[in-house]
């Protein structure tokens, strides 16, 4: 295990590179798709890209798990997918909140990156306690 200065360090890192794809993906998939809908729409994409990104960093360098086999890895995904639902609406309701609140684009991604930095916090006890039970 590794110890808990370096730990946060890893963490706090790893939350910021998700957050990054997270907002990115939101904004690519807002040019490609501007229909109904298209807010949540790009939220589901730049939530599943940083939810991937995050289960390797976090698997591999947080809580340095190994699985057995794909079926194990697999199952272990959707252990940490159910982990992040609750967090991903703390996301969705920061960022939707602050698009309402100041009808702005730039807004709406300053509570994303709120409700990220909340969530994670959030994700972070879950995922110890009941995906990886270190």
């Amino acid at each position: 295990m590794i110890n808990s200065i370096r730990l946060t360090v890893l963490y706090i890192c790893f939350a910021l590179i998700a957050t990054l794809f997270n907002i990115l993906a939101q904004q690519i998939s807002t040019y490609i798709y501007d229909g109904s809908f298209y807010i949540i729409y790009a939220m589901l994409i730049g939530t599943f890209l940083g939810l991937v990104i995050k289960y390797i960093l976090d698997k591999t360098f947080i809580f340095q798990y190994k699985t057995r086999n794909l079926q194990h890895n697999t199952r272990l995904f959707i252990l940490y997918l159910i982990a992040g639902i609750l967090t991903t609406f703390i996301f969705f309701g920061a960022e939707l909140l602050f698009y309402y609140l100041f009808e702005d684009k730039e807004m709406r991604y300053v509570g994303g990156i709120i409700g990220l930095m909340i969530g994670y916090i959030c994700k972070y006890y879950l995922d110890k306690k009941f995906v990886f039970k270190v």
